[in-house]
């Protein structure tokens, strides 16, 4: 499971889909066999999420990972890259965003 603190050192990545109402739960469903089947078994990946708006019309991952060369590489494997097309060609643009965490807010 994600967790947000300050000193995390790895890399977080927030990747943005910007799907139609009427493709949004395909891919949704494309995005949860990814995490199920590819993703969460790679090397360093250390948890993620799969956010929808109220609109369906964009889609939003977010995930932690040991390092940026651990996401790079499962970028890379075979099986994800076929996906990835799979996906993009449902969605209107889809961007991944690596992120440094700068600050967090605890509840209180």
């Amino acid at each position: 499971m994600p967790s947000i603190t300050s000193d995390f050192d790895g890399q977080t990545v927030i990747t943005t889909f910007e799907v139609t109402p009427g493709s949004a739960q395909d891919v949704l469903d494309l995005l949860t066999e990814a995490w199920a089947e590819v993703i969460s078994r790679r090397t360093g990946c250390l948890g993620g999420a799969i956010h929808l708006n109220d609109a369906q019309t964009r889609i939003a991952t977010y995930s932690q990972w040991r390092d940026r060369r651990d996401y790079q590489g499962m970028l890379r494997d075979p099986e994800m890259r076929r996906r990835n097309r799979q996906i993009h060609e449902m969605c209107k643009s889809f961007e991944p965003v690596m992120y440094e965490v700068q600050s967090v807010y605890p509840q209180g």
